[in-house]
């Protein structure tokens, strides 16, 4: 029988459902829930990224502010807008679109927001907060994994769970958050050798790759009754694939996420909840 899917459309959707609630009694006590978003040159998957962030943080009710930016752009004066949204009462939630151009720090200016207003969760402050299991802002795509293990009663505990992925954004954070729900967990990458032995006794295999070219996942390379995760993204001849080989891999896999409608949902939903938890706590006799 073809492995379940994992529908992160249907998730996400419930999700935004529940805040948009969130969102409507914060606004009734005074509080309006603000985004603000940063994008630097004309990178279009990065346009396209920020357009769909907004559109769907509008559709829960929250205030959005756009800020485009030149390439050229100088280091100093992306900081000075930084200072400025940190010290805004309206603002409570800061997300600069990565990758940045070259010729600016990306640690650097990540960690000119304060961690408060962190909606990304990737400051030094919220990183080190995750790593003792007290981040209340987390990363967006690792914490939206986790939503939707969750949402369909996946177990986590004791399971051999394999991220093929060792990036800040994904491989690092979501390790430390199945860690924390006591995961046996492996992280791989380009260098990582017997790979596919690890990936054959892994039972979550979550793969987060995004370039086809050198990295497939292939239904020989998943032990029985797996659950897989699928957070590539690549376009081959205009159309948007996984890292995984989707057909193939869910004969064998006990749950499975499609790409699109997958992880990519969850990503901006959990976007939205840090937003709003972000302004419930800066505005804490909002919620009482």
């Amino acid at each position: 029988m073809p492995g379940r899917l994992i529908d992160g459309n249907a998730v996400s959707a419930n999700i935004r459902s529940k805040l948009a609630t969130r969102v409507s009694n914060l606004k009734e006590k005074g509080t309006s829930p603000c985004l603000a978003t940063i994008l630097v040159g004309n990178d279009p998957a990065s346009s396209l990224y920020i357009q769909n962030k907004q559109k769907a943080a509008k559709q829960v009710g929250l205030v959005t502010k756009d800020h485009r930016l030149e390439e050229n752009l100088q280091e100093n004066e992306l900081a000075l807008l930084i200072d400025s949204l940190n010290n805004d009462p309206a603002v409570h939630g800061i997300l600069v679109q990565l990758p940045l151009p070259k010729h600016i720090n990306e640690f650097d200016i990540i960690n000119k927001i304060v961690s408060c207003k962190d909606v990304d969760g990737l400051t030094s402050v919220n990183s080190g907060l995750l790593l003792h299991g007290e981040a209340s802002l987390k990363p967006c795509t690792p914490s939206g994994i986790m939503e939707l293990l969750d949402y369909y009663n996946i177990e986590i505990k004791s399971q051999n769970a394999i991220i093929v992925n060792r990036s800040i954004l994904v491989g690092k954070p979501l390790a430390f958050l199945l860690l924390e729900r006591d995961a046996t967990v492996t992280i791989c990458h380009s260098k990582s050798a017997n790979l596919g032995s690890l990936l054959l006794g892994s039972d979550i295999v979550i793969t987060a790759v995004g370039n086809r070219d050198r990295f497939i996942l292939k239904a020989e390379m998943v032990k029985e009754n797996a659950v897989v995760i699928d957070v590539g993204t690549n376009r081959k001849s205009g159309k948007l694939l996984g890292d995984v080989d989707f057909e193939s891999v869910r004969e064998k896999a006990s749950w499975i996420t499609p790409v699109p409608g997958g992880v990519g949902p969850m990503t901006i939903a959990m976007l939205l909840s840090n937003t709003v938890t972000a302004a419930s706590a800066l505005n804490p006799i909002s919620t009482s």
